[in-house]
């Protein structure tokens, strides 16, 4: 049996194989709504075989959106949608996860076949938050620096989305601690340069996060995940890095955090990185043997190889896909035959299986 098609159970849920659907931002939603572009293209990566099947980052409040097109769970209303796609994920044999985000000062912003800018008034920007009076890249408007009260309320948005994910019947969550969205800014000392319980110091820094994971872990079942998306470096001198990511995952492995899945990036603008095949995992790794949290690998894995590379030499317990799934759907199927293992296909493809 390939190590990439071995089971792998988190708490009470079992994953059937290592192949996990990454979170990818598709900009259709009205008001936050699911629909059914989302229910096609998730429940394809369902069909397709993936052992979990995760949401694009789903915004907590409206203001916390990256764009107006982004998925949202700030209210009620949006519970029915979801419920649907999540028993449809689940009746296919995958496990439906979602992502909660806040966009911090990288909301309010086009589309991005739209040019991806900031949103003029015209277009209907909305004011935006951080740690910190600090925008993204110049020419931006500056955030608000949020007060206690602010980042107080912003914890019971991310704690009342839990809720709402549960009626929702998602089984994981990922908090988005990443891509230098508002979780990510608090981390970094790049972007949070407060001087208050919330800034400076390492511990500081980590303290909305922190607040958020133990405020989720009150209302999300103890037999349920809960993963946390961190970017693992900011690739600059002066900003978060590996090490800090270790002593994060030390941190967080004693608040009822299961899995860091390691990403990288995204916080500071301009950065160069030099891209090439799996140049995330590293990071995974150090996670993997410096803490106890099973860790998440992710960027620029493409094949199945390289996926059975990763699980079988112990680099990760996990990987997470986005771009190939875009390409290929079904990736995890023919992951299967190309590595020697003979998965269930559904009932309604099996004269294709061959």
């Amino acid at each position: 049996m390939a190590s990439l098609f071995e089971s792998l159970t988190i708490r009470s849920v079992r994953l059937k194989n290592r192949i996990i659907v990454s979170p990818m931002c598709q900009y259709s939603s009205t008001d936050g709504f699911i629909n059914d572009w989302h229910l096609v293209h998730l429940g394809s990566r369902a069909v397709g075989g993936a052992a979990a099947v995760m949401t694009e980052a789903t915004a907590v409040s409206p203001g916390g959106r990256i764009s107006p097109g982004d998925l949202g769970i700030w209210k009620d209303e949006h519970i029915e949608g979801l419920k649907r796609v999540t028993d449809f994920i689940a009746a296919h044999d995958a496990i439906p996860g979602i992502q909660l985000a806040h966009a911090g000062r990288k909301a309010s912003h086009q589309v991005p076949w739209k040019g991806g800018e900031a949103l003029t008034k015209e277009e209907g920007a909305w004011p935006t938050i951080a740690p910190s009076a600090i925008a993204f890249k110049e020419g931006e408007p500056a955030p608000g620096e949020m007060s206690i009260e602010e980042i107080r309320d912003c914890v019971v948005q991310f704690r009342t989305a839990a809720e709402r994910a549960l009626r929702a019947g998602f089984k994981i969550i990922e908090i988005h601690g990443a891509h230098g969205y508002l979780i990510n800014e608090f981390l970094s000392p790049a972007s949070n340069k407060r001087k208050d319980t919330y800034g400076g110091s390492f511990e500081n820094r980590s303290r909305f996060l922190v607040d958020i994971v133990e405020s989720i872990r009150q209302v999300w079942p103890q037999e349920y995940p809960l993963i946390v998306r961190i970017s693992a470096t900011d690739w600059t001198s002066d900003g978060w890095n590996g090490d800090d990511s270790v002593m994060l995952g030390k941190l967080l492995e004693t608040k009822g955090v299961d899995l860091l899945d390691c990403s990288t990036g995204g916080n500071i603008s301009g950065v160069r990185i030099e891209l090439k095949p799996m140049y995330q995992v590293p990071f995974a790794e150090r996670i993997k043997k410096e803490t106890s949290l099973l860790s998440g690998a992710v960027g620029l894995i493409t094949t199945a190889a390289e996926c059975e590379q990763i699980i079988a030499q112990g680099k990760a317990d996990v990987v997470f896909l986005a771009r190939q799934l875009l390409r290929d759907p079904y990736f995890p199927l023919h992951a299967a035959k190309e590595l020697g293992v003979d998965v269930p296909w559904p009932e309604q493809y099996q004269r294709a299986k061959k």
